[in-house]
Parts: structure tokens; C-alpha cells; sequence
């Protein structure tokens, strides 16, 4: 029930984008074509590729498309659609923005808010503070690889938060227990 995004694009560019849905995870076919011959159901992963692709309102013209005639954040689209597919306890993305350009990363933000609003916990891992701050309902902070504080976004400001991180500030004894 946890999934991951990684911020290398973690896709098979030569696939379609069903296959990278499904990728790990594929259907086979119902009967002995499936149980013997190990044939792939690729019309239902299809059928449901695309629910999923327009559940979260990403914009692809098929899913029969090879992912190597995306853009760079219709290829992360696909990679946050297969986590959102399969993720049911939570999702944890690994700086799903960072080797994406400005308008691609407003395209990852909203498809975590997507999910996020239908009730699927979402763990961001970043260091680009306007996204944090713009999806976060809570910010662990790390410094020196241990948690400094946990802050609530809307408490605090954004330089605060980097100022805890570089230690240039020092959280409260709340923030710092961990109970922002």
C-alpha cells in the first residue's frame, strides 16, 4: 500500500503508457490464455489507464502512446498515476519536480493535491520551499540527518522554515518535540 515517486522519471520510455501504468503490476487475461499461456489483459489495463490518467485529469491524447512522446511532466504525470493507482496507504515522492521545468512542476503540484484531496496521505520530500509550502498541511524539517521540527505552514513563514533548516533559528520546544 506504499508507493513511491522518484524524481528520475522512473518510467520505461519505450513502453506505452499503460504498460508503465501496469508496469510490475499486469494483468493477464481471465482462463487458461492467462494461467498457461501468461497473456496480458492489455485492453482492460487500457480501459483502466485511462480511468485513472482522467481521474487525476491528466491531459493524454492515448494511453496506446509510447511514454518517450511525452513531455517531461506527462512522464511524471504517468509515474504519479501509477502511484496513485496502486498507493492505498500513502505515497512518498522523492523530489517528483526536480528535473522538471517550471510549467511541468505546476502540473506534478496539482496532481499531488489531486490526491491528496481524495484522502491519500502524501509525503514530500523537497527542498523547493514555494511547493512545500503550497501542499504541506505540516513541514518535518531535518538538519544533519535528524528531525529539527515539525512547523505548520501556516504558522510560519517560508524564511523561518529555511532559517530552522540552516539553523540560523531555532524552533520552539513544541516545533521541536515534534507537535506542531
Amino acid at each position: 500500500g506504499i508507493e513511491t515517486v522518484y524524481q528520475d522519471l522512473a518510467v520505461v520510455p519505450a513502453l506505452d503508457i499503460a504498460s508503465n501504468v501496469y508496469l510490475g503490476r499486469e494483468v493477464r487475461q481471465k482462463g487458461i490464455m492467462g494461467s498457461v499461456f501468461r497473456r496480458l489483459d492489455k485492453k482492460a489495463m487500457r480501459a483502466e489507464s485511462l480511468r485513472h490518467l482522467s481521474d487525476l485529469k491528466v491531459n493524454i491524447k492515448s494511453v496506446r502512446q509510447a511514454v518517450e512522446t511525452l513531455s517531461g511532466g506527462q512522464r511524471q504525470g504517468v509515474a504519479v498515476v501509477r502511484t496513485a493507482a496502486f498507493g492505498r496507504r500513502v505515497i512518498i515522492m522523492d523530489e517528483p519536480t526536480a528535473a522538471l521545468g517550471v510549467r511541468e512542476s505546476g502540473m506534478v503540484i496539482d496532481l499531488i493535491k489531486q490526491i491528496r484531496d481524495r484522502g491519500l496521505p502524501v509525503v514530500l520530500i523537497s527542498h523547493d520551499m514555494p511547493h512545500v509550502f503550497e501542499v504541506a498541511d505540516r513541514i518535518h524539517i531535518h538538519r544533519l540527518g535528524q528531525r529539527a521540527a515539525v512547523v505548520n505552514p501556516r504558522e510560519r513563514q517560508m524564511s523561518e522554515v529555511v532559517a530552522m533548516m540552516t539553523g540560523a533559528m531555532e524552533p520552539t520546544a513544541l516545533e521541536r518535540a515534534g507537535g506542531a
